[in-house]
């Protein structure tokens, strides 16, 4: 539901920011808004769920989203409509770790898990599809309001189910929060986050030291938000790196790919979702097929496999030209990197999730989905910001994917070297990951 809300905002960008007196130059910050709290607060969240209850943050999470979208239908100035975003960004954070550690403490590590996670990636997939099919039409025959309000009865269906269909995890004993690796590790992200979105140094510089303040409260916390042990795991220091390429790269090369077909192939947002959709729709088959190749080959050999078809996919979108023949390249090149990206999702979170107890799998979900809500966020800025230095468009569109090209591939040599196997830290047999011991 949420990835499918992300797309139909996408396409109602113009008019939303119409609809409330925003103006364009301030557009990006409906974007922003959302995504400053679902990156800055994911790994608070994700640890919430591990010593509060996981069913009770995630539903906490849908009523908030549910109201959230309320306010953000009915918004009538910029304030309230930035307001209600943030909201949503919330609620993500609350609901996403949550969800997912439900998921992974529900199937234990090995191929059940790994069908599973797949299921998620093809109906994450899914859901960004139907959105970016749908959002076109719902927007041009309704309204931008519309894009809110379809969240509300989706969110309610899924409040009344959730209590009979899932039960609350268990929840540790005397297990208290630290408090201030909580502050700094959200106020770091928040920092770096704004700083990356705004190009601005000094929040870059309060982000590095409050990031720096959290590693040094957790080296002595006796109870750490984030223990060091877990984050120096080649599995979750590796799996999330690959994670926030995947993410960084792909969404950043759908913004390039959109500016070609609405700005030099002059299409409308209609036809771009539809360029978008056919691809995405074949992708949904990558989810359950990435489940069964990681149980198969192991996600040391997935991960970089998939990340690696995702960056060549890429490549010929280099050469694209200003000829609308240009889709005969675009559309299988989305095809197959659609279908590299949903392995690639799936692999990660695999990855990240491995080897660690079911108490400890709130914060790895955390991780995961905090990976993710960065990534997306930073990589559009950036390579936009690449594609700036460029006087025509086309050129631009041209060096920013060339960049996104090295990068992918030298994360996939860095990657795999990364998760060579070696011999767990831990002597419990039990602690080390299944696709290691293949």
């Amino acid at each position: 539901m949420l990835s499918a809300d992300f797309s139909i905002l996408n396409v109602a960008l113009p008019e939303v920011g119409q609809g409330v007196g925003l103006h364009l130059t301030a557009l990006p910050w409906i974007a922003s808004a959302y995504a400053l709290p679902a990156a800055g607060f994911t790994l608070l969240f994700g640890r919430l769920a591990d010593l509060y209850g996981r069913r009770r943050l995630f539903l906490a999470g849908m009523i908030l989203l549910a109201v959230s979208s309320l306010v953000g239908g009915f918004a009538t100035t910029p304030e309230v409509l930035l307001a209600a975003r943030a909201l949503q960004g919330l609620s993500t954070a609350m609901s996403i770790p949550a969800s997912l550690s439900l998921l992974t403490i529900t199937f234990e590590e090995g191929p059940a898990r790994d069908r599973v996670l797949g299921l998620n990636g093809a109906l994450l997939s899914g859901g960004f599809t139907i959105g970016a099919l749908v959002g076109g039409t719902l927007v041009s025959l309704l309204s931008w309001r519309s894009a809110f309000f379809i969240n509300v009865p989706v969110a309610v269906v899924i409040l009344a189910l959730t209590p009979f269909l899932i039960t609350e995890s268990k929840v540790p004993d005397r297990v208290k929060l630290d408090t201030p690796g909580a502050i700094t590790v959200t106020g770091g992200l928040l920092a770096v986050v704004y700083a990356i979105i705004e190009r601005n140094i000094p929040a870059a510089v309060i982000g590095v030291v409050l990031l720096t303040a959290f590693w040094l409260i957790e080296l002595r916390a006796p109870a750490p938000l984030a223990p060091l042990r877990i984050l120096k795991r080649p599995t979750v220091k590796w799996g999330n790196y690959a994670g926030l390429v995947v993410f960084s790269m792909e969404t950043a090369m759908i913004f390039m790919m959109t500016l070609y077909l609405q700005n030099v192939l002059a299409f409308d947002p209609l036809v771009t979702g539809l360029v978008f959709g056919g691809p995405g729709l074949a992708a949904v088959l990558a989810g359950p097929m990435a489940g069964r190749l990681i149980g198969r080959y192991g996600y040391r050999r997935v991960l970089p496999t998939a990340l690696a078809v995702q960056g060549l996919a890429t490549v010929p979108l280099i050469f694209v030209d200003s000829e609308r023949v240009g889709l005969a390249i675009l559309i299988p090149a989305l095809l197959v990197s659609f279908f590299g990206h949903v392995t690639s999702i799936v692999a990660y979170t695999v990855t990240g999730t491995s080897g660690l107890p079911n108490e400890e799998q709130g914060l790895a979900t955390g991780l995961t989905t905090m990976t993710q809500n960065v990534a997306i966020t930073i990589g559009i800025p950036i390579l936009s910001a690449i594609a700036a230095t460029q006087t025509a468009e086309l050129t631009g569109i041209h060096l920013a994917l060339t960049v996104n090209v090295i990068v992918t591939f030298v994360s996939v040599a860095v990657i795999f070297v990364g998760l060579r196997p070696r011999t767990e830290l831990s002597t419990d047999p039990s602690t080390v990951p299944v696709a290691n011991k293949i």
